[in-house]
């Protein structure tokens, strides 16, 4: 009696599990469908070619779009790229490859593990103590300093990660050869874990394109074109919306927010979809 009542409080268990598991994962999709839902139908009707066009004008005055911040959002999130990536897979390579057992090592990984957990406006105003206030300026290179900062740990982390999936056997066969420690690294390790290494950066860059805190304490935001990037508040998409959803009292720029945010959806969407292709490839 007893092994009969304990399979069947076994069972039970597991398929209360599975049910509350499956309920879950409906009641999730169906608040992303919603909201993906509710962004397109809103959003797709504020597209035509003055909203790609033109740049963002101020309140009351008609015709305005919304290029300005657009190629704004580009260069900031080009720019976080170019300060991020680089640190980001040499923190990995060395956690991975020559710090794996290290006290410094571990110092390196658990500081990244609690920099993912920061929250962003805390990096954002980090920033707009050491570059914002001191240069008397908010500017896209702060933007994109802040943007870093909090792609830095994701990359060093993933980066460490999918080196470490790599079979020991290529790095001894090619030590073996005589070939040095760094050639290794970068000529055959990291060839192994490419799709991979692209698929963290990937994975990186979508966490930040949604971004609005840092970049209110950084990049501001500006009605002009994000030529002065290094001096003057950049316009960028998430400010934008921030500015026209919540700050604004005409129609016309609700629907312009709602217009940046279906783009950002957009750009998200195809960066995951993107990740988890090339994810399932590195798989294989």
């Amino acid at each position: 009696m007893k092994k009969k009542k304990s399979i069947f409080l076994r069972k039970l268990k597991n398929n209360s599990m599975s049910i509350i598991s499956v309920l879950s994962t409906i009641i999730g999709i169906f608040f992303l469908a919603w909201i993906i839902t509710v962004v397109f139908k809103t959003g797709f009707s504020s597209f035509n070619w003055s909203f790609f066009t033109q740049a963002t004008k101020p309140y009351g005055i008609p015709d305005g779009g919304i290029a300005n911040a657009i190629l704004g959002t580009l260069f900031i999130t080009f720019g976080a790229a170019a300060i991020g990536i680089p640190p980001g897979l040499l923190g990995g390579i060395y956690l991975s490859e020559f710090g794996r057992n290290s006290r410094l090592g571990d110092m390196i990984r658990f500081s990244s593990n609690v920099m993912m957990g920061i929250p962003s406006i805390i990096v954002g105003l980090f920033v707009y103590t050491l570059l914002v206030y001191t240069t008397k300026t908010f500017s896209g290179f702060a933007g994109s300093v802040a943007l870093a900062i909090i792609m830095f740990p994701v990359i060093v982390r993933t980066t460490e990660d999918m080196l470490s999936m790599v079979p020991n056997q290529l790095r001894e066969s090619a030590l073996a050869l005589g070939t040095p420690r760094w050639k290794t690294t970068f000529s055959i390790v990291f060839r192994s874990a490419k799709t991979g290494l692209i698929t963290g950066i990937l994975l990186s860059l979508a966490r930040v394109s949604g971004e609005t805190a840092p970049l209110l304490f950084t990049a501001l935001w500006s009605d002009s074109w994000p030529f002065n990037f290094f001096t003057q508040p950049t316009a960028n998409l998430t400010v934008t919306i921030t500015e026209y959803a919540t700050n604004s009292p005409f129609d016309e720029m609700h629907a312009k927010a709602w217009g940046a945010a279906l783009l950002i959806t957009i750009a998200i969407l195809c960066l995951n979809i993107t990740c988890r292709t090339l994810f399932k490839e590195a798989k294989k």
